[in-house]
């Protein structure tokens, strides 16, 4: 009866009223395997196949020019949207120069490497994408002028001087290639870039063995001097 009793420091409730009830605690009763497990590999597949598929906006389809320009004016804020507030994020400058180059607008895409280098010229990988777009587009002159900037401000990244070589000996320009590996040497690389300077000269006969006397083409350039 106590119990029953409005408790003063309740107001109008019991202190029955106010008790927790826990549920009771189930008792397995079988506790032996069951004859078919299954693993939690098998619950998350069965949640992916059950999982509605991701709403998707339909394809738009643009047939004039008018709507041409106002998906792109749109596209274009879209991503200088993005870029006010992650501007130091590389991958949006990427998508935007890549979407950019979709457009075939080359200045464009050109002012979007452009100022993702003002942001960050220290990475690297923006300088060869960079230069790839336009090797790509073939834009020799252009590829060049990455190149030689690229190497300029990071010479100590031995890619860019690995690729701008390339593109030079794939542009059968060998005089060319030969300055690059000139001016790399002058920044005392590893091993691996001196040996590339040698296989290149052999690869373009600065001196043949004959009967084991080395008979040059030219005067010996400095990597043979080094590893005298």
């Amino acid at each position: 009866m106590a119990a029953r009793e409005p408790d003063p420091n309740l107001g109008f409730l019991t202190k029955r009223d106010t008790e927790v009830k826990l549920p009771r605690p189930t008792q397995v009763k079988n506790k032996t395997p069951a004859p078919i497990q299954i693993t939690a590999e098998q619950i998350l597949r069965e949640a992916r196949e059950r999982q509605e598929p991701d709403i998707r906006p339909p394809k738009q389809k643009i047939t004039d020019h008018t709507e041409l320009s106002d998906y792109r004016l749109r596209r274009r804020k879209e991503f200088e949207d993005l870029i006010r507030r992650v501007r130091w994020n590389t991958s949006v400058w990427v998508k935007y120069a890549s979407w950019e180059e979709t457009q075939q607008d080359l200045a464009r895409t050109r002012s979007v490497w452009e100022r993702a280098l003002e942001v960050d010229y220290r990475n690297h990988t923006l300088w060869l994408k960079y230069a790839e777009f336009e090797m790509r587009n073939r834009c020799v002159n252009h590829a060049r002028n990455v190149w030689d900037r690229a190497v300029t401000l990071l010479p100590r990244v031995d890619q860019l001087w690995y690729k701008y070589i390339h593109m030079e000996e794939m542009l059968r320009n060998i005089a060319g290639a030969r300055q690059v590996f000139e001016r790399w040497m002058d920044w005392q690389p590893d091993m691996q870039g001196w040996l590339s300077y040698i296989k290149f000269e052999l690869r373009y006969g600065v001196g043949v063995l004959i009967s084991g006397e080395m008979q040059h083409r030219r005067a010996l350039p400095r990597w043979y001097h080094a590893f005298l």
